[in-house]
């Protein structure tokens, strides 16, 4: 399914060739990934790049900390559009008020310094960032590890705060000019493999051999024409688990339209890599060979079929279960090997949510696969998140979300909490197969230190569609029949948006006042520091 080449290529008539060292550092330049870099680099040290970002994003675990700590540094007003989200904290179970707290102090600072303030239950970050704010050839910095908009040509970076911090005071972000890989994808996906499957091969494969580490990932090849939109962009985001630096993919009629259909066709062109392109390495996807694969607890790397899976499941989640008593000294312990009977291995949740998961085709295409049928009313339960108030539009005015609730499907808001641990938290030593970014330990909402551990498979939600329909018996989605949903024009309802959002970038009202809560305070004054120190 997917070769890693460690030697440089270069694109010779379209197509990869062997390149000789020498000629690496020149074809770099041809690159799409060192075009958008040279387009945002200030100019920096030799071998470095000093980037000024086109827009930030945060959300609400990180944002009052990034703003506190600018204002301090004598912020004045966003230089640049700075979205600020609502979808981490907006519902965690930790009493008091203060989520509301940093949600009021969010949008006082969104009107006092010019930013863009998306309420609570709105959308996941990730998912405004896509509809409202990438471009192709842009540059978003934003305070979560998945900022990844390569699908529409935009290169995504995620930093801890300081670094937008940085950018809002009118500073650089300086790395090192990093490699670049090429992923050459050729072929079509069968029916009933999705984004996650390519997505967790792709980390199996890169992850703990370092291959990609703190390198750009550059998406092109006959392939990417048979890829849905939503496809793209949901392998796109989780090559924040190869460890790369960033993502950019080429750009053809379906970013055309994507941008269209969100009414911002000004934000997009043409972007493929120049002949004579040349790369550090290759990982070269052939999609046809895919098939519905599973990440193991607790990373994303432990990639297996799901067909290896079922044939090996004993040795699979012993292999798991030693890691358990391996990295907790026998504080805790799992017993998935119980989830075994009868040779098949039964799951106890399913969870399709956030920037990975909860898009359009991928609920669409569970619907699918459950139209007429039941999730069943034993232990195991689905459960999916909409991405985003438009897109939650769409699904119930297309259907969608009738099939799902009609199967017994709960959808719950636009929430990225199943992700990090603060929703849907299954019981103890439950296994949950989730459409998610992550499944380390505690990320499922357990707490290892109490005696507390449950385990994630990561899945495609295709296939939790299919062991859902099978009573939670895990299943493949390749193995079930059923008809792909049919093709239907794309409709993007911004309305909700401009009746909810604050657009405040440009609109800085030095005079309003900052919300503080308990938990949120002024910086004291500091006095100017003497001349001398005794």
């Amino acid at each position: 399914m997917i070769q890693l080449r460690n030697e440089s290529v270069r694109l010779d008539a379209g197509r990869p060739a062997a390149c000789p060292r020498s000629e690496l550092a020149g074809g770099r330049a041809k690159t799409m990934a060192y075009a958008i870099l040279a387009a945002h680099d200030r100019g920096g040290k030799p071998g470095s790049v000093s980037v000024r970002f086109d827009s930030l994003i945060s959300h609400d675990i990180t944002y009052v900390g990034i703003i506190q700590t600018a204002m301090a540094s004598g912020l004045e007003r966003f230089p640049m559009p700075y979205v600020l989200t609502n979808c981490h904290n907006s519902l965690c179970a930790v009493g008091g008020t203060i989520n509301a707290d940093d949600h009021a102090f969010g949008l006082s600072a969104a009107r006092k310094y010019g930013g863009v303030y998306v309420p609570p239950n709105m959308a996941v970050i990730h998912q405004y960032a896509r509809e409202e704010l990438a471009g192709c050839g842009r540059m978003i910095l934003g305070s979560d590890s998945h900022t990844r908009y390569g699908a529409l040509g935009a290169m995504g970076v995620g930093e801890g705060g300081p670094e937008l911090v940085k950018q809002l005071l009118g500073g650089t972000w300086d790395a090192p000019a990093p490699e670049v890989v090429l992923v050459w994808l050729t072929g079509e996906p069968p029916r009933g493999v999705g984004p996650h499957d390519v997505a967790i091969a792709l980390c199996g494969a890169v992850y703990k051999n370092g291959f990609v580490k703190n390198k750009v990932l550059e998406f092109a090849g006959p392939g990417v024409k048979n890829l849905p939109m939503d496809f793209r962009i949901g392998v796109d985001v989780m090559t924040t688990e190869t460890a790369c630096l960033s993502s950019v993919w080429q750009t053809d009629a379906a970013v055309e339209e994507y941008y269209a259909v969100h009414g911002r066709l000004d934000a997009w062109r043409s972007m493929a890599p120049a002949e004579g392109a040349a790369y550090d390495a290759m990982i070269e996807i052939d999609l046809s060979a895919m098939e519905p694969m599973a990440a193991l607890p607790f990373h994303p790397s432990e990639a297996v079929t799901v067909r290896e899976l079922r044939q090996n499941a004993g040795d699979c989640l012993r292999r798991v279960e030693e890691t358990v008593r391996r990295q907790y000294g026998g504080k805790v312990t799992m017993d998935l090997t119980g989830k075994l009977v009868n040779g098949q291995l039964r799951i106890d949740q399913g969870v399709i949510a956030g920037c990975a998961g909860g898009m359009y085709d991928n609920l669409a295409e569970a619907a699918a696969i459950l139209d007429g049928r039941g999730t069943g009313n034993g232990f195991f339960e689905l459960t999916a998140y909409p991405p985003s108030i438009p897109v939650e539009l769409e699904l119930g005015r297309n259907g969608v979300t009738e099939k799902l609730l009609s199967a017994g499907v709960i959808l719950k808001p636009c929430f990225c909490g199943p992700c990090f641990g603060a929703g849907d938290v299954p019981a103890n030593n439950a296994l949950s197969i989730r459409h998610t970014t992550r499944n380390f330990p505690n990320r499922e909402g357990s707490k290892p230190g109490d005696g507390q551990l449950s385990g994630v498979l990561l899945m495609d939600a295709r296939s939790i569609a299919a062991t859902a329909r099978n009573g939670g018996v895990l299943t493949p989605a390749t193995e079930v029949d059923y008809d792909p949903p049919a093709p239907v024009r794309r409709v993007y309802d911004r309305g909700p948006y401009e009746k909810r959002v604050y657009f405040g970038y440009g609109k800085a009202d030095a005079a309003a006042a900052l919300c503080f809560g308990p938990n949120i305070v002024p910086w004291p004054e500091i006095p100017a520091l003497p001349e001398t120190c005794c």
